[in-house]
């Protein structure tokens, strides 16, 4: 600690005798609960109250989900006869396939995202996210999302195939109501929603952080969320593939999972399992970034080899994409094969097990508060070492083939998913004092742990027991009953537990104790260094690491205010561990601050809110098609009617967007690597197209795939004639030509050159479509559609595909067009570089698409 920062007695930050604490710079306007109207949450952009939605939103689910699994628990208190079970067998299926849809998708990614939300910008050093209102709108297609899975339930029935979706259970032969097919556009929803906060994420982290804050110094919980984007963006997209297949199988009469189709259940189960098991580790990893930091703060030291616990991570997220087959044992792979992906999965737990170690010998080497974060943290770690003890089972080929398919992978699984739900109430709990400025009631949450964990073990340990019930099924041998019965009475202990934290955080939320912006002492990140709640812009200036230290930069010059050296967690202390201080970690000085009055960016738009709108009734309206057709009569016309509206409302929010006068927070480029130099629009592009990339290579993995499955001299290629496929090659070849000669004119500011350049782009991209439909017009009437057979199929889906992203770029040249015409690009052309990438993006991939279907 600095002689020029005394000790604080009160387990705030320590100031100086001449600055403003940080529990002083409370905004009565930003105290939680909000005291704006209702209208502020829809139209908020700022990234603390996103997250607040999240958190909000994501625990409404955890109660419909639970409540579902009640069901399922209640159900197998006992084997039933035919004709007296508590829910008909269908019913079941329902609940079973729902309760894990909703906890998988709706509850554990967008809680922990709730708090990478509210807390990485502050790690960071950041205002807010990259892009406030793609972080809205994620939030919305969420939210947007689980309203329209809740709606299928309502429509004959929700999907009842299992939560992993096998083909072909999921085809309309096996579950024909339209309530299936809504559970699967909403999945496709909830991935739109998934991929716009990953390049959000992605940007901001790479691109605003302060400066001083490089990588080895990231803070370990948006360590975990860095790498867990990462992830998110290359397996939601492959699962994107796969939904979009499944949703064409159903809605349009492809026959890609189809009876007709054999190798239709191998491909699917290769498309979701290489989402599926980086899955596993997006849901964990930030629960073991709440794990760190808790440790970290309640044992009074930094995470014991804490570079060689970031290597591990960073060797699991890669990992993570090359053990998929694990779960497909029992499939017709040859054995040589499966061996390779039983080494694979051996190789990714021993990372697992340098983290854990890393973990213990932190608590070993410190002094131990028990406080409500970290009991359950800790619970959190004996709950996963449980669990990986007990999947090691089941990376065994031998042994899987004996335990997949029963009640002992359903045992592993919650005790890895749900031990790292655990980690995550508990950091709740650690964040709750920030997120609102009150203190919960310590009893209370102490009661909450316990009655969580004995509910906790006492629903999933017994499973291991009876671990020969089969899986899904809610029949099983009378010897097995007693210990089902022991879980269902866990299981209603685990639920209600959570009525006490409801009741504690709710009640502490308007009546606890006011928090200081550092109730923990040791809490050594950045977040811990403001008030709490935190002001709208995060810090009353500009912080930096530059000095070694955590500072702040005056408003009106470059020189940063004094501070303890930088500890490598992103916190601040003084010998390279945690600080010294008996009663602080943090080091926090604030410079005054010039009272000049200026106009703040605008932290608010209905817009996303609008847009998710409208794409929700795009995908409800458009759930009872058949074959491409909507069912005959009002009902059918109704659906069509709501397709449409939805239609107009979503192109129109996307114009008020682009034409809305919106400026976000400003960001002084701080430690940028491997994007400096480069704005954020443009990183943000870049990581899009990323995804893009595996979202095509998931179809053209699908085609190639089928094309193996069916042998490559029994496939003629569809179409016959390459004549028009060349043509719309040169055609989009030169489109991309005139892209370019837009940008030149831009940078020259000449007005004409740019309208003139666009437009031809524009007419160059109409004549493509119009040639794609002239051939595939011709096809039809050779007797060739998407529901002829598997080759048909995947030659108008692929390059359907294509079609819809030269539409979407086609929209965008054409409003580029309008803003041209009227002067727009001349002083700043980085929106037509921008759109350029995307043109010469989807260029690209038909270059690939162009031999693959008409010459090979």
């Amino acid at each position: 600690m600095t002689d020029e920062t005394p000790e604080r007695t009160d387990g705030g930050s320590n100031v100086g005798s001449d600055v403003v604490p940080a529990d002083d710079h409370h905004d009565d306007h930003h105290d939680f609960p909000g005291t704006g109207s209702i209208k502020r949450w829809f139209i908020t952009t700022n990234h603390k109250d996103v997250g607040i939605l999240y958190i909000v939103t994501s625990l409404f689910f955890l109660v419909l989900g639970g409540v579902l699994a009640w069901l399922m628990r209640i159900q197998m208190w006992a084997p039933r006869p035919p004709g007296q079970e508590f829910i008909a067998p269908l019913a079941y299926n329902q609940a079973v396939s729902a309760h894990g849809l909703l906890m998988v998708f709706w509850f554990l990614s967008p809680f922990a995202f709730g708090f990478a939300n509210y807390i990485v910008p502050l790690q960071l050093g950041a205002k807010d996210l990259a892009f406030p209102r793609l972080n809205a709108l994620s939030y919305w297609l969420y939210l947007f999302s689980g309203i329209l899975f809740g709606i299928s339930f309502f429509q004959g029935g929700t999907f009842s195939g299992g939560w992993t979706m096998y083909a072909p259970l999921n085809v309309p032969t096996f579950t024909p109501d339209v309530g299936a097919s809504t559970a699967v556009l909403a999945l496709v929803l909830f991935v739109a929603s998934v991929t716009v906060s990953s390049v959000n994420f992605l940007t901001t982290m790479h691109r605003m952080r302060a400066e001083g804050m490089t990588l080895r110094n990231l803070p370990l919980f948006s360590w975990t969320i860095l790498l867990t984007v990462w992830m998110m963006l290359f397996a939601f997209a492959a699962l994107l593939a796969a939904l979009m297949v499944l949703s064409a199988d159903r809605l349009l009469g492809t026959t890609y999972f189809t009876l007709e189709s054999p190798a239709g259940a191998l491909l699917w189960t290769h498309l979701f399992w290489f989402f599926g098991h980086p899955e596993v580790y997006i849901v964990f990893f930030p629960a073991l970034g709440v794990m760190a930091e808790v440790f970290q703060t309640f044992t009074g030291r930094r995470i014991v080899g804490r570079k060689w616990f970031i290597i591990a991570m960073v060797l699991v997220a890669i990992q993570s994409f090359v053990v998929w087959m694990h779960h497909m044992f029992l499939t017709s792979i040859n054995l040589q094969v499966k061996t390779l992906f039983m080494v694979t999965t051996i190789g990714i737990s021993l990372p697992f097990d340098l983290m854990v170690f890393a973990l213990i010998y932190t608590m070993l080497k410190g002094k131990i508060r028990f406080t409500t974060p970290f009991l359950f943290v800790f619970g959190a770690l004996l709950l996963f070492i449980i669990g990986g003890i007990t999947g090691v089972f089941l990376g065994a080929v031998v042994l899987d083939y004996e335990f997949r398919g029963t009640y002992w992978v359903v045992a592993h699984f919650h005790y890895v998913m749900v031990g790292g739900v655990t980690a995550l109430v508990g950091g709740l709990y650690y964040w709750f004092p920030k997120m609102t400025g009150r203190m919960y009631d310590e009893f209370l949450g102490k009661v909450h742990f316990v009655a969580y964990f004995i509910g906790f073990n006492l629903l999933y340990f017994p499973l291991f027991i009876a671990w020969e019930t089969p899986r899904r099924v809610f029949d099983y041998a009378p010897g097995l009953a007693p210990w089902h019965q022991i879980a269902t009475i866990g299981g209603f202990i685990l639920g209600l537990s959570f009525l006490i934290m409801f009741y504690n955080l709710f009640k502490s939320s308007f009546t606890g104790e006011p928090a200081p912006g550092n109730p923990w002492e040791y809490a050594t990140t950045a977040e811990w260094a403001v008030s709490s709640p935190p002001p709208l812009e995060n810090f009353e200036g500009t912080p930096t690491y530059r000095d070694g230290h955590l500072s702040f930069i005056r408003s009106r010059d470059k020189e940063p205010s004094g501070g303890a050296p930088a500890a490598s967690d992103g916190g601040t202390t003084t010998d390279g561990g945690m600080a010294t201080s008996a009663k602080t970690a943090i080091t926090t000085i604030y410079e005054d601050i010039e009272s000049t009055e200026v106009e703040g960016p605008s932290h608010a738009s209905i817009w996303p809110f609008v847009l998710s709108l409208g794409g929700f009734l795009v995908l409800l309206g458009i759930s009872p098609m058949q074959n491409a057709a909507f069912p005959a009569g009002m009902e059918g016309a109704a659906y069509a009617t709501t397709a449409v509206a939805g239609f107009v409302i979503t192109l129109g929010s996307l114009v008020a967007m682009g034409l809305e006068p919106f400026h976000g927070p400003v960001f002084d480029e701080g430690e940028a690597w491997p994007f400096s130099g480069i704005d954020n629009k443009k990183v943000g592009m870049w990581i899009f197209l990323a995804s893009d990339v595996v979202l095509f290579g998931g179809f053209l993995g699908a085609y190639i795939f089928t094309r193996f499955a069916f042998g490559w001299t029994a496939w003629d290629p569809i179409p016959s004639d390459p004549i028009p496929g060349l043509i719309n090659t040169y055609i989009l070849l030169t489109s991309s030509f005139t892209v370019v000669l837009a940008l030149v004119a831009a940078e020259k500011r000449h007005r004409l050159g740019v309208v003139t350049s666009l437009s031809a782009t524009f007419v160059l991209g109409i004549g493509f479509l119009l040639n794609k439909a002239l051939e595939w017009q011709h096809l039809f009437h050779e007797g060739l559609w998407l529901s002829t057979n598997i080759r048909a199929s995947t030659f108008f889906l692929t390059t359907g595909l294509h079609a819809a992203h030269v539409i979407a770029g086609l929209l965008i040249a054409l409003f580029l067009t309008a803003r041209a015409w009227r002067g727009a690009y001349l002083d700043d052309n980085r929106t037509v570089e921008y759109f350029g990438l995307y043109w010469h993006f989807v260029d690209i991939v038909w270059l690939f698409l162009f031999p693959l279907f008409y010459i090979l």
